[in-house]
């Protein structure tokens, strides 16, 4: 996935960029593209896919400029700072990986104990929401490159390889959807389930709040989206 300010679209190993006049397609992954963030500017994307690998892009060339081999399909990923050179990717292997684009070499990678799923960082940056596959979500202080809060309870099952787990605005809360269809949402400073919205009737894949942290959608696997207040 590509997000850009005009419109994208994603297909097996490829990304496209529209334009006001015609499209871009990004070529060069051998598998479906999962995620893709800017990195750091408008010229420059970087995109991961179950090809195994990390791409950046140079929008005004449409080339790839860097491959980053990370050795395991890659589910997720977020950039860190303005510069953009630092990217965050979650991976099939259960390992969150750190890259610097400066170094050809990944440092300071986490284990978990299953498929990461999806990854979210905090506004100011400080901290990283991870959903992993072993029904848990994982909090993890920046700073200290450290898991310092683990969230799970009854209830609550991961749907899919690529569920998406979301910060609210404020940092206070984060919101992910379930096999049952239900969307949890926990207190970050407490750990604690704070509301469980249920109207889906299938597994929910993705959440995003309204900027201003007012509504919440949820979709789901058979193509429902509701939004809530």
């Amino acid at each position: 996935m590509v997000i850009n300010p005009d419109n994208s679209e994603n297909v097996d190993g490829e990304s496209r960029i529209y334009k006001e006049q015609g499209y871009h397609t990004l070529t060069g992954h051998s598998g479906k593209v999962m995620a893709g963030k800017f990195l750091g500017e408008q010229t420059k994307v970087v995109t991961g896919s179950y090809d195994r690998t990390l791409k950046i892009w140079d929008l005004r060339s449409r080339a790839c400029i860097e491959t980053k081999f990370a050795g395991s399909s890659c589910n997720d990923l977020v950039t860190v700072d303005g510069a953009g050179s630092m990217i965050i990717s979650g991976h099939y292997d259960k390992t969150i990986r750190f890259w610097d684009i400066r170094q050809d070499t990944h440092a300071n990678d986490i284990v978990l104990q299953g498929k990461v799923t999806s990854l979210d960082l905090s506004r100011d940056s400080n901290y990283l929401i991870s959903c992993v596959r072993d029904d848990t979500l994982k909090l993890i202080d920046l700073r200290m490159n450290q898991i310092i809060l683990s969230f799970s309870c009854d209830g609550f099952k991961v749907g899919c390889d690529w569920s998406r787990v979301t910060f609210s605005p404020d940092g206070l809360y984060v919101a992910v959807g379930s096999a049952d269809g239900s969307v949890f949402i926990w207190g970050v400073n407490t750990a604690k389930v704070e509301t469980v919205l249920k109207d889906h009737g299938s597994a929910v894949t993705a959440t995003s709040w309204n900027p201003f942290g007012s509504y919440l959608i949820s979709v789901d696997r058979s193509k429902k989206a509701i939004v809530w207040d």
